[in-house]
């Protein structure tokens, strides 16, 4: 009997310490197979170390491609708009997962060839979404659009630093991931 709950409490010990780690594992695997091939035109490409390219070495996106995955919405104050802005889109990290991500860190990449880089910690830590709404509307690139890396910057205090001001990237086209 002794044995048995010995057992029993270390089998609880180990997938108390694996199932944290090994849950995103199968939930990258489970959804980079599912990543189709763009029909619109292509909004974002994730490229570097990913498992599911869809066109080349690639993972391409157009814009139905991120309104499947599952949407998140926060209001939150930022350096660029005097009064707080809501944003919708998937997280990053459900953008990443899809294309089978695999490296430690984010090249983020915009239209105008801005640069900025994004820990992978990051995409575990906080809410950061791949916005494609802001205040319920389509965002175009005159206003910062069509996507825009964006952090809760109201729900913790180390967010509204420069640093992580620095992470945004608004008119967001490539993810390189290393």
């Amino acid at each position: 009997m002794a044995a048995d709950h010995r057992k029993r409490s270390a089998l609880r010990a180990w997938a108390l310490r694996t199932l944290p780690f090994a849950a995103p594992l199968l939930l990258v695997s489970h959804v980079a197979q599912a990543l189709d091939k763009p029909t619109g035109p292509v909004v974002l490409t994730v490229e570097g170390n990913i498992s599911a390219p869809n066109q080349g070495a690639k993972a391409q996106f157009d814009m139905p491609m991120l309104e499947k995955l599952p949407q998140h919405t926060f209001t939150t104050r930022t350096p660029w708009y005097p009064d707080a802005v809501t944003f919708t889109g998937p997280l990053l990290r459900d953008v990443l997962a899809a294309a089978g991500s695999k490296g430690n860190a984010i090249t983020a990449v915009a239209l105008n060839d801005y640069k900025t880089e994004i820990p992978m910690d990051d995409v575990h830590r906080h809410e950061v979404i791949v916005a494609r709404l802001m205040n319920n509307r389509p965002m175009p690139v005159r206003e910062k659009g069509p996507l825009f890396i964006i952090y809760p910057f109201d729900t913790k205090a180390e967010l509204r630093t420069e640093l992580y001001y620095n992470r945004a990237a608004w008119q967001l086209n490539a993810l390189r991931i290393r």
